[in-house]
């Protein structure tokens, strides 16, 4: 379209000579409009710069809280997409070109131990996500991204996120559970329907007005909102999911679509009916070298009868 845009401007210089375009105001309006086509072809074609942070071992039991290698599956699924630029970082302490990759960023991932706590305990970190966000840009947190052990965080993970926990309120269970869809007709949810899965859910979330629900889990009698997404006063979007503290249930088709059609929708992205192809390479999801055995089968059961989750 842009090759197209640059013929028809260099048509009308040579039809109607530099001279006309300047006492003509019809032509310049044409050369004008010639011009926010091409420059607006060229802003849709710019791949939107995706940054997905990962962290080493947080002290979690082997296979759990796997955040690096997480990242590395997400980038790897984010790849057919070539309107998605996306560097994975690790975003170990200290992170200190942190700010400086979040201002050349579009949207962040985050993949990170207490996130809450992460996005605020360094102002300038804190200053430059807050940046991302007044410029319309993605804000995304999975699993233990959303909250802190400290009750101090939440309001300002809140007013990015839209969602998270802290402090006497922080609950969360290892079950296995069904996700329900709140919205079937939201984006992130084309080609997702119900997911049985053996997850560890962050339940009794503190939320701003206005997120919309997309996934919810029964737990104490009361159905807990466990993803949601978020379109931002600010005209950005975000959006949070609680689960995936397991690494095998990268393994599941429909997590895998789930999450990678989160990020797709928060960079403003479109995300077919049917659901976007997540095939992946199994050898892409082992640890070590092994595909660790599916959380909540015997395998995995007996694999962690002597490592609880712990926060």
């Amino acid at each position: 379209m842009r090759a197209a845009a640059n013929g028809v401007l260099e048509t009308l210089l040579c039809l109607c000579g530099n001279r006309d375009m300047k006492t003509n105001p019809w032509l310049k309006l044409a050369a004008l409009l010639v011009l926010l086509a091409t420059s607006v072809s060229a802003a849709e074609s710019t791949p939107r710069h995706l940054l997905i942070v990962g962290q080493g071992s947080d002290g979690h039991p082997p296979t759990t809280h796997e955040f690096m290698p997480g990242a590395k599956v997400l980038a790897e699924l984010l790849k057919p997409h070539k309107d998605v630029h996306a560097t994975v970082v690790n975003g170990d302490e200290p992170w200190t070109d942190g700010p400086k990759l979040i201002d050349q960023a579009d949207g962040i991932v985050m993949l990170v131990t207490q996130g809450a706590q992460w996005m605020q305990m360094e102002p300038q970190r804190h200053a430059a996500l807050k940046r991302l966000a007044g410029r319309g840009g993605a804000i995304v947190a999975l699993h233990w991204s959303v909250g802190a052990k400290d009750a101090k965080y939440i309001q300002g993970q809140l007013e990015l996120l839209g969602g998270t926990r802290g402090g006497p309120q922080r609950k969360y269970l290892v079950l296995s559970t069904e996700l329900k869809r709140v919205a079937p007709e939201h984006p992130i949810l084309n080609g997702v329907g119900d997911i049985k899965v053996h997850d560890e859910i962050y339940y009794a979330l503190d939320r701003v007005p206005g997120i919309q629900p997309l996934f919810t889990s029964r737990i104490e009698g009361k159905d807990e909102m466990a993803a949601w997404s978020w379109e931002r006063p600010d005209g950005g979007r975000s959006f949070g999911f609680v689960g995936l503290h397991f690494h095998s249930n990268w393994q599941l088709p429909a997590y895998r679509r789930f999450v990678t059609q989160g990020v797709l929708w928060s960079l403003k992205l479109p995300i077919s009916k049917a659901g976007v192809n997540v095939d992946i390479d199994s050898k892409k999801l082992e640890l070590n070298g092994v595909l660790p055995p599916l959380a909540g089968s015997e395998a995995g059961k007996e694999s962690k009868k002597a490592s609880p989750a712990k926060q």
